[in-house]
């Protein structure tokens, strides 16, 4: 199931990014669907995990790990840029937001 790991060095950041949760699961449920994998928002799990210190490129990082389908792959960006736009819009107070999706085979541990 795809994460969406989310970094912030702004602990008031938490409220929001809570409020924004739903929504953004649904939107990456609908951007990582492809014609091979159906994605439902309880399938996306969103971690939101404080940085300690000053390191981090943007307000808002998000990494999001997910199975590299072929849609995926040649969707990248566009995804990326789409999620993007979607918490710049809906988390205020925030600058910049920056996303990554690198695409890689992945083992779990959920069961069907």
């Amino acid at each position: 199931m795809p994460t969406v790991n989310t970094y912030f060095e702004d602990e008031g950041l938490v409220p929001k990014l809570d409020a924004i949760t739903p929504e953004l699961k649904e939107v990456v449920a609908e951007q990582l669907t492809c014609g091979e994998r159906t994605l439902q928002p309880n399938e996306i799990t969103v971690r939101k995990l404080l940085s300690l210190g000053k390191g981090l490129m943007a307000d808002v990082e998000m990494d999001i790990v997910a199975a590299p389908y072929k849609e995926r792959v040649e969707r990248q960006d566009e995804i990326c840029r789409f999620i993007r736009k979607f918490v710049l819009d809906n988390l205020e107070g925030i600058d910049d937001v920056q996303v990554w999706l690198p695409l890689a085979e992945l083992g779990h541990s959920i069961e069907d």
